[in-house]
């Protein structure tokens, strides 16, 4: 019996004392999710994109995910099949047929936007289902196997505001590669156009935990302004990348709430990123195996960044934003897990990195290869339980979230935690728990009452058996 999200399964043991001859099987049948995304007038919109987000808590803790896209059809409609059990959200964008946006430069250059019936100066903001536009406000969707659900959008226009951006290290350095086009000749000046650098200011605005949508790029009508039409009022952030020949692209962001149109908007006040530059060693080894990639997951678990290891084990993230990042480790064909971090020899607690603003971090990490298993037997009242959650929780929860490990016990109550780095732990087991938030450490000790404490010892191989069982708790 395997758990729709999990990637657990309970295996069917055989042997006196254990009962097959009755065992129930549940298959649920995909479910289909459907509707149509309809405009002002109650008509199909006709390519909006439509995102389909699902509630996941296969981390151990309850997030949002993107999961699909597509676009409607001519009929305004989509479809989204097959379909797990579980809660999903909906997220439509598209843009007006009819809108008109002036703007300062291109082919309405000559038009002002007294020429425009402001009625057609208009956009649609990010519609999430049912018809809302900030997604903390967004209705969930439950899907049971086997549902055929309609739910539709309706998009309504707002007024689309004019803002321009002026990033003044842009319009200096234009400046000064103009005087000097003219004082350098032809063959030189080839040369120095290939010197300059560009800025290139993008449009963002969060979605579900975190996640940023694009919304559009600027364009530049002046050296140091760029404009942006035709977008609705909200909570944005504008980013800038920066590229010169010979070395990484840098960025920084400005977080704004727009609301008033013909704004313009300093984006020197932006906050830079940051560059993290790590020496990766491995215990026990000369040398980390290929294809190492190290990965930096946000506050919310959404990946951000990933490098490989380089042959000389170290590896760079250029643009880095301040927060505090779990650093993790993933290899092909085999499990490691970061175990210390330091910086200028101190160790920093746990794998989570604080990054602050415009810092340019010098940091070791040791990692440590998974080659430990915890076997034990899941039981109430001395009876096993099948299908039980079985959780592997670390010393210092709070600070070590990739060091939890998840089981499913068998029919006859076993299990077996993999790729266990060493460390001290405790052992819990929770009917029907996978629903819970069970990286937070505060709901994982609520239902913890009779945990058992186990220590993998350094460079342990092989099992460890538990010689108690583990008591399952309800919920």
């Amino acid at each position: 019996m395997r758990h729709f999200s999990l990637r657990h399964s309970t295996a069917i043991v055989t042997g006196v004392g254990l009962d097959t001859e009755h065992l129930v099987l549940r298959l649920a049948p995909g479910a289909t999710l459907s509707g149509k995304v309809l405009n002002e007038a109650g008509e199909p919109e006709q390519g909006a994109t439509v995102s389909l987000y699902v509630q996941d808590r296969s981390a151990g803790v309850d997030r949002i995910q993107a999961i699909q896209g597509e676009h409607t059809d001519d009929q305004g409609t989509y479809e989204f099949w097959p379909l797990n059990a579980g809660t999903y959200f909906l997220a439509a964008r598209a843009s007006p047929w009819y809108a008109l946006h002036p703007t300062s430069v291109g082919q309405d250059r000559a038009n002002t936007p007294s020429a425009f019936d402001p009625s057609l100066d208009v956009a649609y903001p990010i519609t999430y289902y049912n018809d809302v536009t900030e997604p903390d406000q967004a209705l969930p969707i439950p899907i049971r196997g086997g549902d055929h659900l309609e739910a539709d959008i309706h998009l309504n226009p707002v007024s689309a505001l004019h803002l321009r951006l002026r990033v003044p290290e842009f319009a200096q350095r234009a400046s000064k590669d103009l005087l000097l086009r003219s004082l350098l000749s032809e063959d030189v000046q080839e040369t120095r156009v290939r010197e300059v650098f560009f800025l290139f200011p993008t449009l963002l605005q969060p979605s579900f935990n975190g996640e940023d949508v694009p919304v559009t790029d600027a364009r530049e009508i002046s050296p140091g302004i760029f404009e942006i039409t035709g977008v609705p009022a909200g909570r944005y952030r504008a980013q800038i990348l920066t590229s010169r020949p010979g070395e990484p692209i840098t960025t920084s962001t400005v977080e704004m709430d727009l609301g008033a149109d013909r704004q313009e908007l300093d984006l020197s006040k932006g906050v830079p990123a940051s560059r993290v530059h790590a020496a990766v060693r491995l215990a026990g080894q000369e040398k980390p195996p290929r294809q190492l990639r190290i990965l930096l997951r946000n506050s919310k678990l959404r990946v951000v960044a990933e490098q490989e290891v380089d042959n000389k084990g170290e590896v760079e993230f250029p643009n880095v934003f301040p927060g505090k990042y779990e650093l993790l480790a993933r290899a092909s064909g085999a499990a490691y897990s970061v175990f210390r971090i330091s910086s200028q020899g101190a160790e920093i607690s746990g794998d989570v990195l604080p990054v602050t603003a415009g810092s340019s971090l010098n940091i070791s990490i040791t990692l440590v290869g998974s080659a430990t298993r915890i076997e034990g037997f899941a039981k109430r009242n001395g009876q096993p339980v099948p299908g039980a959650m079985v959780v592997l929780v670390p010393k210092t929860p709070e600070s070590n979230r990739d060091l939890f490990r998840r089981d499913q016990s068998d029919l006859d109550g076993s299990f077996n935690l993999a790729d266990v780095i060493p460390g001290s732990y405790t052992v819990c087991a929770i009917a029907n728990g996978w629903d819970l938030d069970w990286t937070k450490p505060a709901v994982i000790a609520s239902y913890c009452k009779h945990p058992l404490s186990v220590v993998v010892p350094d460079r342990a191989a092989g099992s460890i058996e538990l010689e108690s069982s583990v008591e399952v708790e309800s919920r």
